[in-house]
């Protein structure tokens, strides 16, 4: 093992960390309130212009903004040409107009968000409280927009406006809009071979009370309106799961719904059946659905297959089972002949959230991101190439995370990536403009993340660049070469750092093997003081899909760590191998390794902090996570019990057999029982030797709560002391104040040794 080595990246001093102390601490009471204050969002609030609002109006002409402090915000139209900005009007001005629309109840001052602007009309529409209302400039009146309301089941129209699709029970019907005629386009649907629609979900049962909600149908009109395309879903022999609503509201007595839920390593799962049916046909009494020469694509999760019209053609993604290919196929429906275009085969397997495939007509082929560099670089594959080949149109260990535009005229694309520049953050995102030839030059040189935002005609872009440390600055630029058009507003953290608020510190140091660098992010309480000794909890999320650390100002403000902070401990957040954006080497160890991957490492970095700052008190260490991050929590105590203390494990899904398939496969691929089992946390329930808080809600239908009961049964049967929560009616967002509530506490009374305050 290598000794540890620690780099500071947020530039933050002991000197500067030591004006912050506190002559003496806060009551556990007071903590509490600043903690539930931060935790529901209230520290944006003190935060001057950290969100502009700013969108594209007028098809990109025109930028439409608020800037300026609670209750005093302006309205301000910016022209992308010129820059010039004008005022539209102020929340000072609309406050009397608001006031008679908002409701008897509706206090003030109102806040606004502008949303269009027709300057034909003079007409501003604004959204104050979740309703959207309209300002007419002219008249100097206010009023609400109107409501939109769309039938889930009104039918899809063809292009040229004559007909309609619907659903009839589990087939599909034609319908002439004219004289409301109905014609059959399927005869044999059922139950389990359903047309143009999927299954719905538990939580959507239980919202409308029955098995059978109303759902969308799911078809594509062919351009010419001749041809529609669908499929069939068959279930496929798949499990059907069995819900429970205990506790539904206005009964006595429990509810049960029957749904259809795809879960990781199942032998059998829901396939979809593309289909093309011949209108003219159909209204001839013909009905006959022609299965489309293509393999079946397995429902992985509820959600329509990747399939559309290209012109006269059918483009038709299908990802193998474990993720081990992803082809698009091009069929042309006339002759039922399809053609292999484009196929990813990346061993062990693709992951497809660094992967894609893009088709671009307007080009000739198809945009693919592709890791079979090792990392996620931009390739264009034409008519005339080779399914795995074709042209690369960016290089280097650094990763492409979109293709944002396509400019076919000039044969050039607007991409964001990330780790591209040398002494940069490797997870900052910048925008880049990307020519035929490979050149490439980056619109967003600052050192900062840059969250975009591309106007409809690509001449302009909003910017909104920061880092943790680093305030919200929102700018206009050329998305030409990247000039600054015009400064729209930057973030005034003035009132929130008065109030106490310590600002959150980046940092990184190499992992054991000495040239790894692991990232991560320190959230100290308000009112820090470095000559006292912190209890530290990590705040987890190490799915191979993404990462946890948020890179802008404002997303750690929001940032669950930052209130958890304010009882009083060091909380932090570790990037470890086995997480996403830092290339396939970096996020291979979770190959079928969930449970064991990047936990060391976690170790490791927080042990390079202790070596750093001495009032982190490692002899009293606790991690909470949601979801992917609730099984994260509890794996962390339950795999390396004499470290960590204590945990908060919610929605988590603790035996990957009862996640819904996508998930898990994504890392797992076609995994044995066996190494199912060893990723189980279920299979480790006997190691427990801290205090460990289970959490869920009753009607999740992301992750069920089968995975939270399953873990509890097994601490029960080796005797583990535990505690466990269910909420009631609550779906996989079962966080809230009163989870926050007994989450503190937890924590409070076992990690803090602490009483709580009375609830």
């Amino acid at each position: 093992m290598r000794p540890l080595s620690f780099a500071l990246a947020g530039g933050i001093s002991l000197l500067a960390l030591s004006s912050m102390a506190h002559a003496e601490t806060a009551s556990i009471a007071d903590r509490y309130a600043t903690a539930q204050s931060y935790l529901a969002g209230k520290t944006g609030e003190l935060v001057t212009d950290l969100d502009l609002r700013a969108r594209f109006v007028a098809g990109g002409a025109k930028v439409l903004y608020r800037h300026g402090a609670k209750g005093q915000g302006i309205i301000t139209l910016a022209d992308t040409a010129t820059g010039q900005v004008t005022e539209l009007t102020t929340e000072a001005a609309l406050q009397p107009l608001l006031a008679p629309v908002m409701g008897a109840d509706a206090k003030g001052p109102f806040d606004v968000s502008p949303e269009d602007y027709d300057a034909d009309k003079r007409l501003l529409t604004l959204n104050s409280g979740g309703k959207k209302l309209i300002l007419d400039m002219a008249a100097n009146t206010v009023t609400k927009a109107p409501i939109e309301t769309k039938a889930a089941d009104e039918g899809v129209v063809s292009p040229d406006g004559l007909y309609k699709v619907i659903h009839k029970g589990y087939d599909l019907a034609l319908v002439e809009i004219a004289t409301g005629k109905e014609t059959a386009l399927t005869a044999n649907g059922s139950y389990d071979q359903r047309y143009g629609m999927n299954y719905p979900m538990f939580a959507d049962m239980v919202e409308a009370n029955t098995e059978t909600p109303p759902m969308p149908v799911s078809v594509q009109w062919s351009p010419d309106s001749k041809q529609i395309l669908t499929y069939r879903l068959d279930r496929n022999g798949s499990y059907i799961w069995h819900g429970v609503q205990p506790n539904p509201p206005g009964s006595q007595l429990p509810r049960h719904f029957d749904y259809v839920y795809p879960t990781a390593g199942a032998e059998k799962v829901p396939q979809f059946v593309p289909v093309v049916i011949d209108v003219a046909a159909s209204l001839k009494g013909t009905v006959a659905p022609k299965v489309l020469n293509v393999p079946s694509d397995s429902m992985l999760w509820p959600g329509d297959p990747n399939f559309g019209w290209n012109k006269d053609k059918i483009v038709y993604q299908w990802t193998k089972r474990g993720y081990g290919e992803l082809v698009q196929y091009e069929i042309d429906p006339a002759s039922n002949v399809a053609t292999i275009k484009v196929r990813e085969a990346i061993k062990p397997l693709v992951t497809v959230t660094s992967s894609s495939i893009r088709p671009t007509p307007e080009l000739g082929g198809s945009l693919v991101i592709s890791e079979r560099t090792g990392w996620a670089q931009l390739y264009f594959v034409g008519a005339g190439d080779k399914p795995e080949g074709g042209k690369a149109l960016t290089k280097g260990s650094w990763e492409v995370t979109d293709v944002v535009r396509v400019d076919d005229k000039a044969k050039s694309l607007l991409i964001t990536g990330i780790g591209r520049e040398a002494g940069v953050n490797p997870y900052f995102s910048s925008l880049y403009n990307v020519s035929w030839d490979g050149a490439i030059r980056n619109l967003t040189p600052e050192p900062l993340d840059h969250d975009v935002s591309v106007s409809e005609d690509g001449k302009t872009f909003i910017d909104r660049m920061s880092s943790p440390t680093v305030p919200t600055r929102t700018l206009l630029r050329s998305a030409t070469d990247g000039h600054i058009i015009a400064e729209l507003g930057k973030a005034d953290p003035s009132a929130l750092l008065a109030s106490g608020f310590t600002p959150p510190e980046p940092f990184s140091t190499l992992a054991d093997d000495g040239k790894t660098m692991l990232y991560g992010m320190i959230f100290r309480p308000k009112n820090f003081d470095p000559s006292k000794s912190y209890p530290v909890i990590e705040y987890v999320y190490t799915g191979p899909t993404t990462h946890v650390i948020a890179e802008g100002y404002g997303r750690n403000l929001r940032n669950p760590a930052e209130g958890m902070a304010q009882i009083g401990a060091i909380v932090v957040e570790v990037d470890a191998r086995g997480t996403s954006q830092r290339g396939q080497a970096f996020r291979l160890p979770a190959y079928q390794n969930l449970g064991e991957v990047g936990l060391d490492d976690h170790i490791w970095v927080l042990k390079a902090m202790k070596a750093k700052y001495s009032y982190f008190d490692l002899d009293r260490v606790g991690v909470f996570g949601h979801s992917a991050g609730g099984y994260d929590a509890a794996r962390f105590i339950l795999r390396r019990p004499d470290f960590y203390k204590v945990a908060v494990a919610n929605s988590g899904n603790q035996d990957e057999r009862l996640d819904k398939a996508w998930w898990p496969e994504v890392s797992m691929g076609i995994a044995d029982d066996a190494t199912w089992e060893k990723n189980s946390n279920i299979s480790v329930a006997g190691n427990l030797k801290g205090h460990l808080m289970l959490t869920h809600g009753d009607i999740d239908d992301n992750v069920p709560v089968a995975a939270t009961l399953r873990l509890d049964a097994a601490l029960v049967a080796a005797n583990k002391p535990h505690e466990l929560v269910i909420f009631a009616n609550r779906t996989h967002n079962s966080i809230g104040p009163y989870y926050w509530r007994k989450h503190m506490d937890f924590f409070t009374q076992y990690l803090l040794n602490e009483t709580p305050p009375a609830f």
